[in-house]
């Protein structure tokens, strides 16, 4: 049986009507709308568009996820908007009576908690034209966030969250129930990733940080697409390895538009001339690429053995092939001492 940091990927993200969602916009912060469902890997999620013209999120949390990480994401983003105000992160709006977050039940007696956030315009970077000023502008933007993150602190920060890198070993424990192909490709990097990152975990620089800057969750501009207009989805904040987050955000520079090598590379370097990584870091980061990588195939196809009649997990399987592909590219030997120069490992 996989341990309990497994728990929020077997339950269900809440089931709830937009009526719901516009009764709920209605009573608890007193805004007329019209809700959209939004799609979403945990939560139940609207676009809320308001009589005056104003759009929001509405954002009802999966069961399984604790109180104290929901109101740890409530405080990063307050904390954001005191620290590095231009960031173009969300805002979270109070109710009127005050707080953040309401509990409401639905007509059926359902229990839910909710919290509203501000709507960021834009195109996520996974549909855009990508290109070397974009994935430049994206290692600006993530090593500003992480500057505006590093004074952050909070109870619920060392919450164990299955994206965490740190937790890359807890695979195994779904190793059995994967695809033979996706099994073969996960455990070797699990090797190396044990003898290789593991004894130096404990000395790396740690911080709170986004632990999700991909292609769904970073925005550019639709008439401008090398500007990042918006980093939304703080759900799997961590309190992690810095070099973790960079490594995310590196990875998910893949497109079709650019190599891998190529536009990490650009990432990398705005990055680290921002930000700069310490040797012992840049040395490891091609490998975390490739662990985040084999970690959503992981995560993908456990999601789809937890729920096999969920058909959002049924299409990502048909993509295996192509993301065991990326997989063995980031592994190779060129690749590899590429992304290290591009963070200035030698």
């Amino acid at each position: 049986m996989p341990s309990a940091i497994f728990d929020v990927m077997t339950i269900r993200a809440p089931t709830v009507a937009p009526a719901t969602a516009r009764a709920v916009a209605m009573s608890v912060w007193g805004i007329e709308a019209e809700p959209r469902p939004l799609t979403g890997e945990r939560d139940a999620n609207f676009r809320l568009r308001a009589a005056d013209g104003r759009q929001y999120v509405l954002k009802f949390a999966n069961p399984a996820e604790d109180a104290g990480f929901r109101d740890m994401q409530v405080a990063a983003l307050r904390h954001i908007a005191r620290t590095a105000p231009t960031l173009p992160v969300p805002r979270v709006v109070d109710r009127p009576d005050g707080g953040a977050e309401a509990r409401v039940t639905d007509p059926n007696g359902a229990s839910y908690h909710v919290r509203l956030l501000t709507w960021i315009d834009g195109l996520p970077v996974g549909q855009s034209r990508r290109s070397a000023p974009q994935c430049a502008a994206s290692g600006d933007v993530l090593a500003r966030l992480q500057a505006a993150l590093a004074g952050f602190t909070h109870p619920a920060s060392d919450t164990r969250i299955v994206w965490d890198l740190a937790h890359s070993l807890a695979m195994r424990e779904v190793a059995e129930v994967l695809p033979a192909a996706v099994r073969e490709a996960l455990l070797p990097i699990l090797d190396a990733f044990e003898r290789e990152v593991t004894p130096i975990q404990p000395g790396l620089r740690r911080q709170v940080v986004h632990n999700d800057f991909n292609h769904a969750n970073v925005l550019v501009d639709p008439d401008d697409h090398d500007r990042i207009a918006g980093v939304i989805d703080f759900g799997d904040m961590a309190q992690t390895a810095v070099v973790f987050d960079a490594a995310i955000a590196a990875h998910s520079q893949n497109s079709d538009d650019l190599p891998i090598v190529e536009a990490a590379g650009h990432m990398l370097r705005r990055y680290h001339a921002i930000s700069p990584l310490l040797p012992e870091e840049a040395a490891i980061l091609p490998l975390l690429m490739a662990t985040r990588a084999i970690m959503g195939v992981t995560l993908a196809c456990y999601h789809h053995h937890a729920q096999p009649d969920n058909d959002h997990y049924r299409a990502a399987l048909e993509r295996i092939p192509n993301r065991l592909a990326f997989v063995a590219e980031l592994r190779s030997d060129d690749v590899v001492r590429t992304l290290r120069r591009a963070c200035g490992a030698t």
